[in-house]
């Protein structure tokens, strides 16, 4: 996800019928083409994950998937597509309530014909509410929103509640994945990581947090924030065994 302009929180439902829960930031950007606004209308639907359906994770894909992933605010989706096109024995799960990023990630699962990815046009949270206890196995948060401002940092998606959101989803040993280019967002989640009893953050040199994960294929705001100066960090947290 990048940075967007805050606005006031945005509920209800869409033009399409999907219900949204209350959210702070940009839904739209530009005009989509013909060709995406399709997208949206035919092939969202059905590839469209209510929060009530992520407690059968199972049974979301038509191949059986014996391991799922997360990923938060997937963008323009171009990490969960390549993700996706390397793990195809892997179910997907994103979540992203930006209309421009969801038609983007429906053209790259046209282009690369992708069979394991299912969508939340909205509020992580809410999948994240009701997936099954240790079911996910890896989650990923990549270039959340930052909101900087003292008055704004209630809306980050890392607090202390979330965490134990997360963590009960988690298998033992599972992953949390996360980067940022946002200097107080990393010291900020770091935080709550170290006063967490759920997760752990085995770190032994400074390469653990500015080398990206093997098989990383970057991301389009990743880009911008190199190409501004900004260095991003890549941070892995571990469920704890429970």
């Amino acid at each position: 996800m990048s940075e967007k302009k805050p606005t006031k929180p945005i509920s209800g439902c869409d033009e399409l019928g999907f219900v949204r829960s209350p959210l702070h930031g940009r839904r739209k950007g530009k005009k989509l083409t013909a060709y995406q606004a399709g997208l949206m209308h035919d092939l969202l639907p059905k590839l469209a994950l209510a929060p009530n359906d992520a407690a059968n994770v199972g049974s979301l894909f038509s191949a059986p998937k014996q391991h799922f992933w997360l990923e938060i605010g997937f963008g323009g989706g171009e990490h969960l597509a390549y993700q996706a096109s390397r793990h195809p024995d892997i179910g997907f799960i994103g979540c992203e309530p930006f209309e421009n990023g969801v038609a983007k990630l429906l053209t790259d699962i046209v282009d690369k014909n992708l069979t394991n990815i299912r969508i939340h046009y909205g509020d992580a949270g809410q999948i994240i509410d009701h997936l099954p206890d240790a079911s996910v196995d890896m989650i990923y948060l990549l270039y959340p929103d930052p909101w900087p401002k003292t008055s704004q940092r209630k809306r980050r998606f890392v607090t202390d509640e979330m965490l134990k959101r997360m963590a009960r989803i988690l298998k033992p040993g599972a992953e949390f994945r996360f980067a940022s280019d946002i200097d107080d967002y990393s010291a900020w989640t770091l935080a709550r990581i170290q006063r967490s009893e759920d997760f752990s953050w085995n770190v032994q040199q400074s390469s653990d947090w500015n080398t990206p994960w093997p098989n990383w294929p970057g991301t389009r705001y990743e880009r911008k924030a190199i190409r501004e100066g900004r260095k991003p960090v890549y941070l892995t947290f571990v469920r704890r065994g429970v």
